[in-house]
């Protein structure tokens, strides 16, 4: 090594090889810093949108959860309305059960007699009448909107008119 630093030349040469080496070394390791720092970042993104699925999905099987418990809960309404229909002193009942209703965002579907029919709101069961305009005639079942979603349609004769 002596030698070479005796030799103005050879000095030159000898820094210019050793600076190249130590240049090609920082551009290597900022090449390999940028695919790490871009690595982090896809893995930073798709774990993000891990996150947000795995809610999305707790909220959509709460969701579900809620809707099974309140349908499980309808035939005992039906139930319920009909006592309060067949018996008078039932009726105060009727005004606790509609309160219930509104705090559960439980909310009846329109059946009543003359009202359009609409398959998406209804189920009809029984079809009498010739006409072309289809109206509600009867409610058998009544039909319920959960949330603003329906829950379960009304069952309902319908008659063309």
């Amino acid at each position: 090594m002596k030698k070479i630093k005796e030799n103005d030349e050879g000095v030159e040469v000898a820094e210019n090889v050793k600076t190249t080496e130590s240049e090609a070394k920082i551009k290597e390791n900022e090449k390999r810093l940028a695919e790490l720092t871009a690595d982090l970042q896809r893995t930073r993104a798709d774990f993000e949108n891990y996150r947000k699925q795995i809610e999305a999905q707790k909220l959509a099987e709460k969701k579900l959860a809620r809707f099974a418990t309140v349908s499980k809960v309808l035939p005992l309404l039906d139930d319920i309305e009909r006592g309060i229909a067949m018996y008078e002193e039932l009726k105060p009942l009727g005004g606790i059960l509609a309160k219930t209703m509104k705090e559960l965002d439980l909310e009846r579907i329109s059946s009543d007699e003359g009202v359009d029919f609409n398959p998406d709101l209804h189920d009809a069961v029984m079809v009498e009448g010739d006409g072309e305009r289809e109206v509600v005639a009867e409610t058998l079942r009544p039909g319920y909107y959960y949330e603003g979603e329906i829950l379960r349609p009304a069952m309902v004769k319908v008659k063309k008119i």
